[in-house]
């Protein structure tokens, strides 16, 4: 590396040094379960937000909801050193799986993870228009981009469903994505090993 590289390389990690994080933090927290552990703690103290009094107002503002939802969350640290929650509901990734039976997404790409009829696409798009980022959507909107979000996922859109070979499918799917964990732990083990 030349001196003049070197140089410049020492000056940006200074200027970002100077630079404060903004007084707002979008991130994804578990209902009922914020803690002062790593990812949410190092994050708030950044923004010099006390973490303790924060994560007990959080959970206390998500009592309603079942306990390890996902909540996508705005937190905006006010002039007045308070902290102002916005919380909006699950994503839809969350509702396609919870509609599917699935607890993963496709692993492979063109993989079927699960399956979902038109009605779920509807009512999963009626819970998310209510969210502030859906507002000037129509519904027919929203549900296009629920459609998408299970394509990525790896989520099939039908128009009816037969509940028997669904279950045969989900009971293949589970047999599949247990092989799937246990060739990870394997290989997990084996650079365990290698160290």
């Amino acid at each position: 590396m030349s001196q003049g590289t070197k140089k410049m390389t020492k000056a940006l990690k200074q200027v970002k040094k100077k630079i404060p994080p903004p007084p707002f933090l979008r991130t994804h927290i578990k209902a009922g379960e914020a803690v002062a552990a790593p990812p949410l703690g190092p994050s708030l103290g950044a923004r010099n937000i006390q973490i303790g009094p924060f994560c007990k107002q959080f959970n206390e503002h998500t009592k309603d909801y079942k306990p390890g939802i996902p909540l996508p969350t705005v937190i905006t640290l006010n002039p007045d050193r308070s902290v102002t929650i916005q919380t909006n509901k699950p994503p839809v990734s969350y509702y396609l799986r919870q509609a599917a039976g699935c607890r993963k997404g496709a692993i492979e790409s063109h993989e079927v993870a699960g399956i979902v009829t038109l009605k779920h696409v509807y009512e999963i798009a009626k819970i998310k228009s209510a969210d502030s980022c859906n507002r000037g959507k129509t519904l027919e909107e929203v549900c296009q981009s629920v459609i998408g979000t299970a394509h990525s996922i790896g989520i099939k859109v039908e128009r009816s469903l037969d509940p028997k070979e669904y279950q045969e499918f989900l009971r293949n799917r589970e047999v599949k994505l247990a092989e799937h964990e246990q060739k990870l732990e394997e290989i997990r083990q084996s650079k365990m090993l290698r160290l």
